[in-house]
């Protein structure tokens, strides 16, 4: 960590991410850090960790889920990678390896530490986070999250307008968004709205 994070930049921050070793004694796919953003940047998206393909092609939310939060946040791809526009930091850089439960293994607990707030320092200009999954809540929320993640979302005016929570956008949850209506009949409007706005400052600015 550098003695005065304050003065780093963007580009210092992610050349510094792109080259962490930490975890490389347990990743099963080695490392191969993956986060995005320039200092205009307004919006901020805090995922979990890449999959295997993201991992691949090193291109975040490179996958079906990235296909859905897209559509969720109504904005095309081209809009989606303007690193001047959205910067995407996980809460794990690298790809965790695969849980033998089903799905991938949570974000490595030494990245966080180690990357949120060295980067979110060198975004001055966010004005909206969106925070989706439960490892992002809890990170950036604290005691101010909901008991259950579901709930956390339900309370998403509670957190703006510098938070926006969000389930993760898996296919693996579409039984939960049938099972609440409420998240694309009220949550995604507002989201968008909010969305349009940070993105349409720096477009303007």
């Amino acid at each position: 960590m550098p003695a005065d994070p304050a003065a780093e930049t963007t580009e210092s921050v992610k050349t510094a991410a792109r080259a962490c070793t930490v975890c490389t004694g347990v990743l099963p796919l080695g490392p191969r850090p993956v986060l995005r953003g320039n200092a205009s940047a307004r919006l901020l998206i805090v995922g979990q960790a890449p999959g295997t393909k993201v991992h691949a092609s090193g291109i975040p939310w490179d996958d079906a889920s990235g296909a859905r939060l897209r559509q969720w946040l109504g904005l095309p791809p081209d809009l989606f990678y303007d690193e001047d526009c959205v910067a995407i930091v996980p809460m794990g850089l690298c790809y965790p390896g695969a849980n033998p439960k089903g799905g991938d293994n949570p974000p490595r607990p030494d990245c966080a530490p180690l990357w949120q707030a060295r980067m979110r320092a060198a975004l001055p200009a966010i004005q909206l986070t969106l925070l989706i999954g439960q490892y992002a809540q809890h990170w950036w929320l604290g005691n101010r999250r909901q008991p259950t993640m579901t709930a956390t979302v339900a309370h998403w005016l509670t957190y703006g307008p510098a938070f926006f929570p969000l389930p993760h956008p898996s296919w693996r949850n579409t039984a939960w968004l049938k099972k609440n209506p409420w998240f694309e009949e009220l949550a995604l409007p507002a989201l968008r709205q909010q969305v349009r706005g940070a993105i349409h400052s720096v477009m303007t600015s």
